[in-house]
């Protein structure tokens, strides 16, 4: 989007270039807020299911590996998050250097820089991207290790019986009709 303004540097007045600068700043805005919020989404996550698992994993005693695991994954994944935050407000700081309307009379050459840095940021954010989402499938996994593991000792215990599921039909409960 960048590359299709035209030339702030030499017709800085022009109308049409000055409205293309609008643009590719507000969507080069929202793209950086668009990858700071996915990646607090896996953070969230993170921080969420691994305090699950050591929950689950107390209460009902289970071997700790799989809560060490879940706790391991979330530490893997926390630095992929904050460097791909980062390298999107690097990109946007080296966009704003290159901005002629911030009155500096030195940044034309920025905006190369820039240029360079979007292609290789989207590159980067993209691998962030799929390091969280390896973790993310890998943690689902040790999840659902967990629930079999919980599934197996209710089970066990009596405590998750058909019964109990049917037991309002079978009691003769009617729901009330129309």
């Amino acid at each position: 989007m960048g590359l299709s303004i035209g030339d702030l540097y030499q017709k800085p007045l022009d109308e049409q270039a000055f409205r293309m600068r609008g643009i590719h700043t507000l969507t080069g805005t929202s793209a950086a807020l668009a990858v700071v919020f996915v990646h607090s989404i896996a953070v969230t996550y993170f921080v969420g299911t691994s305090r699950w698992c050591k929950e689950v994993t107390e209460t009902y005693k289970l071997d700790p590996e799989q809560m060490q695991r879940s706790t391991h994954l979330k530490r893997r994944t926390f630095p992929w998050c904050v460097m791909g935050m980062l390298g999107v407000v690097g990109v946007a700081a080296l966009g704003a250097a290159s901005d002629p309307g911030n009155g500096r009379p030195d940044t034309a050459w920025w905006a190369d820089i820039h240029l360079g840095a979007a292609f290789l940021g989207l590159a980067f954010i993209a691998w962030t991207y799929y390091r969280a989402w390896l973790n993310i499938v890998s943690n689902q996994e040790v999840i659902q290790r967990i629930v079999d593991a919980v599934a197996l000792i209710r089970r066990e215990r009596g405590l998750d019986t058909d019964d109990h599921a049917s037991a309002p039909a079978a009691a003769g409960t009617e729901t009330p009709s129309s």
